[in-house]
């Protein structure tokens, strides 16, 4: 099963923002129901029902519309009133087990280069680094303690199942300030 899921609790329905940012984006690209399902190799029917919420669709299809509409994965997926288009943090597949699932996260283009680090720090233990070049950025994602990062725009403390993701441009620190070790993922992207 390889499908978008229903979500019943309180976080909102990733359906209902593809329902959503499909249509938006369809309407801006001034493209018909059936001339966007043709150019997504999908049928209008699927994409009628996308529109409403009303379907389960899948990641492969979702994948056909974005490429057809000249937008990324997340500009579906994302809740259309998010300020940080970089955050999605939406559950993307469900398996047949509530224990397997899949969510995405966050996004961000990358053109040329992207890295991927698995940092650990001991307590009391920092990081400094100097601006990367434009157009780079970071995310970073917190497996074990808090991570305090700092930033020119402000100090973030990120802990243990969450992330942030930001522009490198500028100077940065890794701060471990708590008493056990921290261990966080870093991918870094331009």
């Amino acid at each position: 099963m390889r499908n978008i899921l229903h979500n019943s609790k309180d976080r909102p329905d990733v359906l209902v923002h593809v329902a959503t940012n499909v249509r938006r984006l369809r309407l801006a690209a001034e493209l018909s129901q059936q001339l966007l399902a043709e150019q997504a190799g999908i049928s209008r029917r699927m994409l009628v029902n996308i529109e409403k919420g009303d379907v389960n669709v899948s990641l492969s299809t979702l994948d056909k519309l974005a490429e057809a509409l000249g937008v990324l994965f997340y500009a579906l997926v994302q809740p259309p009133e998010s300020q940080d288009s970089a955050r999605i943090n939406e559950v993307a597949w469900v398996g047949s087990t509530p224990e397997s699932r899949a969510v995405l996260l966050a996004s961000k283009p990358a053109t040329q280069e992207v890295e991927l680090w698995a940092w650990t720090l001991a307590p009391d233990e920092e990081y400094f680094c100097a601006a990367d070049g434009a157009g780079w950025h970071e995310m970073l994602v917190v497996t074990e303690g808090e991570l305090t990062l700092e930033l020119e725009s402000g100090t973030h403390v990120i802990a243990a199942g969450d992330f942030h993701v930001y522009p490198s441009d500028q100077p940065y620190r890794y701060h471990n300030a708590g008493t056990g070790t921290l261990r966080f993922i870093r991918n870094v992207l331009h």
